[in-house]
This record gives structure tokens, C-alpha cells and sequence, in this order.
């Protein structure tokens, strides 16, 4: 049987980009330092797996490397204001709805959030409900409408 249609390679090479969002990547103090994280492992994934000859895993860290590259470049640190009377990007907003139960959200780029953690991206439609509302005002989330209680302008620890 001739090898010109037996397939050899382990499928590194189909291995798919991973999309990088179209959005500005607006990124907290707290993100560009996981964005660089994010870097150094991966240089060391493809290091070691250079030495190893492993093929899968030189494409999957050289696939992230590319994605991490990519964020790294067109990111834009973005601190919270330390004054005015709205709700942006970095900030933390404190929820209480009707029958007086919290939640906490903090608005943060695409990479960084977590919304088990209470970190919302800015391009969210929670986010976008709360940006540009303050104390006091009202909002109408999928879970009903709730009031802002509390706004924390101070970055989240890294």
C-alpha cells in the first residue's frame, strides 16, 4: 500500500486559532499582569515540549503564545477614576435587590472575567446595564430590577 494516503502526523497541525475578540481589550491592572503570566507559562510549555519533541504539545503552547502575543499587544490598562458620579470600567458595584440579597460585580476585560467570582467583562449586558449609573439608580437584570448600594473605585489585588 503506498504511504501517500496514510495519515502520519497526530493532528498538531489542525490544531484552531483561538479567536481573539474584536473589541478593544481593555484590561485592569490585575488582567495585563495575568496576561503576562499567561505568556511566561506558555514559553516554558513550548520549551519543554520543544525538548521533548512532543508535537501536540508544541502547537497547543505555540497556539496560546500566539492568542496570550496577540492580547498582550493590544492591551489598554485601564484604572478606575478616582472621582466623578459613574460607574465604568473597573470599578465595583454592590446590587441589592427587593428582598434586601447582594451581589457584588466588578467590571473587568474579556480574559479577566469570572462571573462565579463576581468579574464581569465590560462588554457584558450586565456591565453595560451598570456603566454610567451610579448610587441609588436602578437596574433591570435578567434576575429583576435591582438598586446600586455601594461603588468601589479601588483596583482588585492582584
Amino acid at each position: 500500500m503506498s504511504r501517500a494516503f496514510v495519515k502520519e502526523d497526530s493532528g498538531a497541525d489542525s490544531l484552531p486559532e483561538r479567536p481573539v475578540s474584536m473589541n478593544r481589550n481593555l484590561v485592569t491592572r490585575r488582567g495585563l499582569a495575568r496576561i503576562d503570566a499567561e505568556l511566561g507559562h506558555y514559553r516554558e510549555a513550548l520549551a519543554g515540549a520543544g525538548a521533548r519533541a512532543d508535537r501536540d504539545a508544541v502547537a497547543s503552547a505555540s497556539r496560546e503564545l500566539r492568542y496570550w502575543s496577540a492580547r498582550r499587544a493590544n492591551a489598554e490598562p485601564i484604572d478606575p477614576p478616582q472621582d466623578g458620579e459613574v460607574i465604568t470600567f473597573g470599578m465595583a458595584v454592590t446590587l441589592e435587590d427587593a428582598k434586601g440579597q447582594q451581589r457584588r460585580f466588578r467590571i473587568v476585560g474579556e480574559d479577566e472575567a469570572d462571573p462565579r467570582e463576581g468579574r464581569i467583562a465590560w462588554v457584558s449586558p450586565v456591565a453595560r446595564a451598570l456603566t454610567g449609573k451610579w448610587i441609588g439608580d436602578e437596574v433591570s437584570l435578567p434576575g429583576g430590577t435591582m438598586e446600586i448600594v455601594t461603588v468601589d473605585r479601588q483596583p482588585e489585588a492582584e
